[in-house]
């Protein structure tokens, strides 16, 4: 079969169509619903640009007229999904520390679209030199553009063939994966969060001496796909960050305390570990995120010049002279866009400042400070987020990091001129909550960023016209920031977050752990009381330090990185049975590399031919398990909400507990080897 490589820049087709908006409208709601969720969970959020792309090949089939730079429209604009819904990993820690006691419609869709949108246009001049003249990999952009490309030959030939053929043009997508991972996920967690008759982790505790260890594992099948998207070497790194926290650490700690009277081992081996051992993965998170800045510091500055040169009037001379596919966004629409958005930052900062007690032009003063930061260092992070995204994807792009150190550069910034704002009356509180919010658009503005290239990666490849692209992306921005504050105020009332319950006797159990959030909190609200946890923060430095040393001995001696920073801290910080699901999934990509790669070997064939066709099914069906489970838990969220009780479906009570952390355990494995066995069907 003939695919086809690239629509000539000479031929014009549909792209930005009123159907595929619909069509990625739709999906953009449902992806960053289940982004959201997951990332309240377990603090990850998955790359939606593969599904999006099965999904409207599916959906789009159906019309007579589609082809592929349609399709490529859809999953450009689904695409926000998987990368604004990153502003969870910020957002949440204004209601934690109370500042909110919801997520205000108007303000949460601002600081959203606004920063996402800024992120759009702070990458467009980076396209031409990032994209079509680097040689980064742009793995999910890659990924996509194939996934387009032979959906795209799918569709010709059965064009071609007699109509009875029809029936298998969906399963030739890849829609079928994707469904199958998504039942296979919403039935076990509708058995597990609504009847309850499932458990979804299960730990063992144990003491030798004084020192306290924990054996832990969790069921999540949306880990489970989760970890299957990342590899064996982030899964690795989390493993060691599991054995640093969980095998070190809270062992030292425990044997060095004395447990109080009345708690078990468990209450005092996890108070431990939250109150001190989380620090420790601060800390090497922030040096991992440093590190990762400072090594993209000579590309950065390459972008950053590239961007300003492509605003010049003879860039854009050449601009308008270009083929239609190398004509991106005019710097006059980017300028006027730009200005538009600065603008809404300023009208959403100064609606959040508005309760402040404090003078007309001081309150001006800080919406200028809190603008001023969020642009010029959105503008820097763009260009390093953009560059990381085509070094190693979107997935794995440290927007945590960047949302550390920004938090800690705000923070700062407002300690040194918000003099008039810390003297009022809960004026250390209010500062806090305006670098929370400040970061919130510095995350807006990376995560978008990350996105944006790797959308036009996809798009230089099957021949599209880079600015419909960007028009398609600026949509899918909107339209993301307008799900986020309502999914959040579902979730929240539902569940609560860690530390932080809507009402009272809720399941502290079933809250949402939202993990960056509650470390951006404890990391800005340490400075301005100037009571941080130094001493662990700083152990945690040592660490990352020790981890980035090995790391390029090992690249160097071993050709590969083995050991990414960020998924160690990453590994420390999450709870134990929520990164332990993450390893298996990781650990079971690995092995089914393995079996793949000995049958090519005895079928003579090059590993990457023989294993394209399984591996893409691999990531489809990881992919749908996280969206099933996500959007189970979304829609559990309402059904409790509705009922006002915590398991209003439940079936099985607390005596039953501890059968239902077994069977768990059982049906965890089942799907695992079914995914197994799925996979390697079409090797």
């Amino acid at each position: 079969m003939t695919q086809p490589i690239r629509v000539p820049a000479e031929v014009t087709l549909p792209e930005l169509t009123f159907r595929g908006v619909l069509l990625g409208a739709l999906i953009t709601v449902i992806f960053t619903a289940s982004n959201v969720f997951l990332g309240l969970k377990v603090g990850l959020t998955f790359s939606s640009a593969i599904p999006a792309a099965v999904i409207s090949m599916s959906v789009l089939r159906l019309f007579k007229d589609a082809n592929i730079l349609e399709n490529n429209m859809v999953q450009t604009q689904a695409s926000a999904a998987g990368t604004l819904s990153s502003i969870i990993f910020i957002l949440p820690a204004l209601v934690m520390m109370g500042h909110w006691q919801g997520f205000p419609f108007w303000q949460t869709l601002g600081i959203c679209a606004a920063g996402g949108m800024l992120g759009v246009m702070f990458t467009i001049p980076l396209r031409h030199v990032m994209v079509v003249q680097s040689d980064l990999p742009y793995p999910e952009g890659v990924a996509a553009a194939e996934i387009l490309r032979v959906g795209s030959a799918e569709r010709a030939q059965d064009a071609s063939e007699a109509e009875g053929r029809a029936p298998a043009k969906a399963a030739a997508t890849g829609m079928g994966d994707i469904v199958a991972g998504g039942v296979a996920a919403a039935v076990v967690s509708f058995a597990a969060s609504g009847l309850r008759v499932l458990g979804d982790s299960v730990s063992g505790w144990f003491a030798l001496g004084g020192a306290v260890f924990r054996l832990p594992m969790g069921f999540s099948l949306a880990l489970l796909g989760a970890g299957y998207l990342i590899g064996i070497v982030a899964g690795l790194a989390m493993l060691t960050g599991l054995i640093i926290s969980w095998g070190i650490a809270v062992p030292i700690l425990t044997a060095m305390g004395d447990m109080p009277a009345g708690q078990t081992l468990a209450q005092y081996a996890t108070g431990l570990w939250s109150s001190q051992v989380r620090f420790i993965g601060a800390g090497v998170i922030g040096v991992g995120a440093i590190w990762t800045l400072a090594t993209l510091f000579v590309p950065m500055a390459r972008g950053v010049k590239a961007s300003f040169s492509a605003l010049t009037k003879a860039g854009a001379a050449r601009a308008g002279q270009a083929p239609r596919t190398e004509r991106d966004m005019s710097a006059g629409w980017i300028s006027a866009v730009t200005l538009v958005l600065v603008a809404v930052l300023v009208v959403t900062f100064q609606v959040f400042l508005s309760g402040v007690p404090l003078s007309a032009g001081a309150i001006w003063k800080l919406v200028a400070y809190a603008v001023l930061f969020a642009f010029v260092f959105g503008f820097l992070v763009a260009a390093a987020c953009g560059y990381m995204a085509g070094l190693v994807g979107s997935s794995t792009s440290p927007i945590s990091g960047v949302g550390i150190v920004a938090i800690v550069l705000v923070s700062v910034l407002m300690l040194a001129l918000g003099g008039e704002l810390l003297a009022v009356q809960n004026g250390v509180q209010m500062a806090i909550a305006l670098a929370i919010f400040s970061t919130s658009a510095v995350v807006a503005v990376a995560s978008i960023s990350n996105d944006n290239l790797q959308d036009l990666k996809t798009g230089w490849l099957v021949g599209a016209t880079p600015w419909r692209q960007q028009v398609a992306l600026l949509i899918g921005c909107v339209v993301g920031a307008a799900v986020i504050s309502p999914v959040l105020e579902l979730l929240y009332n539902a569940y609560g977050f860690a530390d932080s319950m809507p009402r009272e006797g809720m399941d502290p159990a079933q809250a949402l752990s939202a993990p960056q959030a509650t470390l951006m909190l404890a990391i800005a609200r340490g400075i301005f009381t100037h009571q941080l946890n130094w001493t662990m923060i700083l152990i945690g430095m040592a660490v990352g330090v020790g981890l980035i040393v090995a790391d390029e001995i090992m690249k160097r001696t071993c050709r590969v990185a083995r050991i990414p920073v960020l998924a160690v801290g990453i590994g420390i910080y999450l709870p134990p049975t929520v990164a332990a699901p993450i390893v298996a999934g990781a650990v079971l990509a690995w092995l089914l590399e393995g079996a793949l790669r000995r049958r090519a070997a005895a079928a003579g064939q090059p590993y990457e031919q023989f294993a394209d066709a399984p591996n893409r099914r691999g990531v489809l069906i990881a992919s749908g398990l996280i969206v099933g489970e996500s959007l189970v838990g979304v829609l559990m969220a309402g059904i409790i909400g509705a009922a006002g009780t915590e398991a209003p479906l439940a079936i099985a009570g607390e005596g039953f507990a501890r059968t239902a952390s077994f069977l768990g355990l059982a049906v965890f494995a089942l799907v695992a080897v079914l995914f197994w066995r799925r996979v390697m069907r079409l090797a």
